[in-house]
């Protein structure tokens, strides 16, 4: 167990998760660092910090003198036209911008954070990533990660599809940070609901604009979407809680397919939205068709489709009960995240 005060870094300090850990982590009484690429944006009081994850810029002094540092870092969006990072550059010009695919990217901000970590002598790394389809144990976990580009036996019927490149690269920086400082602190989650989450606002949007809900085959697999609120308070209690060295999956107390939450977010916004049933997928097609209608980012759209092929389940309900947290219902998740959005923005449906 670690000292009751801390000296702790919040990377990701102006996205839905960050933004909300840091003022959990204040009240705790917590001596707390906000990490930014643009500290301009990050919207709570906090001493805040410019540093770069991906290029290293600003991270030596950021970690300096950290005891936990949080990393809530994801790329997902279009590859970025970026310069190479100082150690990755090749003997071309230095000035030279080429594009990272999301996963590079991942895997470079990683790779670095971690060395840099350990370096600042850094205590525990806490990172929030993403659980995998099938086998969710650890051990599980990474022989997914293994055998991602192969088909396991047929279970029910239905061929194992391989994870996701967003799912993958979640676990892959999962075990970089956790092999870099041996007493770090994993979550794992799928859908997080709040008024700030990019998958729960893409699927406010959707029941919003459409008249009729278009279900594709994946509809029916099943998942634990999880409170915000539940998430900072287990990931502020994974700072000091005697869970070090521990993967932890977690999720809400219902599981639900994702037709069924679809259908839920429309009865808490109080439309009809009849839903037709699709036989197939066509996530490329899919995912475009929902990224216009919702008004997000295609590749981020993409990549979240790609990785609904097959149940999203915790392996167990151990976290909630080490980590000293009780846990909202869906229901009651989708109803606060909807009235802290319409806030700030009205919701035409509402």
């Amino acid at each position: 167990m670690m000292s009751r005060f801390m000296r702790i870094l919040v990377t990701g300090a102006s996205g839905f998760v960050g933004s909300q850990l840091i003022p959990r982590l204040s009240e705790r009484g917590e001596d707390v660092l906000a990490l930014a690429r643009e500290p301009a944006r990050v919207r709570v009081p906090a001493q805040t910090v410019r540093a770069d994850a991906f290029t290293g810029e600003g991270l030596a002094a950021a970690l300096e003198g950290i005891e936990v540092a949080y990393y809530l870092i994801h790329s997902m969006e279009r590859a970025a036209q970026v310069a190479h990072p100082p150690r990755a550059r090749s003997r071309r010009a230095s000035a030279q911008i080429e594009p990272f695919a999301f996963s590079e990217r991942d895997r470079i901000a990683a790779e670095r954070f971690a060395r840099e970590a350990v370096a600042a002598g850094v205590r525990r790394i806490v990172y929030l990533g993403g659980l995998l389809p099938g086998e969710a144990s650890a051990n599980g976990q990474a022989r997914a990660v293994e055998h991602a580009h192969t088909r396991a036996p047929k279970d029910g019927g239905l061929a194992r599809p391989p994870v996701s490149p967003h799912l993958k690269s979640r676990a892959e920086v999962e075990r970089t940070l956790m092999s870099a400082v041996a007493d770090s602190v994993a979550l794992r989650a799928s859908i997080v609901i709040g008024a700030r989450s990019r998958s729960f606002r893409l699927l406010v949007r959707l029941v919003e604009r459409m008249p009729a809900l278009a279900l594709p085959a994946w509809r029916r697999y099943r998942t634990q979407p999880i409170d915000g609120r539940d998430v900072v308070e287990m990931l502020a209690s994974a700072a000091s809680a005697d869970v070090g060295g521990r993967s932890l999956d977690i999720g809400g107390p219902d599981v639900l397919s994702y037709g069924a939450m679809l259908r839920r977010i429309a009865d808490a916004m109080l439309v009809g939205r009849p839903a037709l049933s699709l036989r197939a997928s066509l996530t490329p097609i899919t995912a475009r068709v929902a990224a216009a209608i919702a008004g997000e980012d295609p590749q981020l759209v993409l990549r979240l489709m790609e990785g609904l092929t097959a149940d999203l389940l915790p392996a167990d309900d151990r976290a909630p009960e080490l980590l000293g947290v009780r846990l909202h219902s869906f229901d009651a998740a989708v109803e606060h995240a909807l009235r802290e959005w319409e806030r700030s923005e009205p919701l035409a449906a509402r």
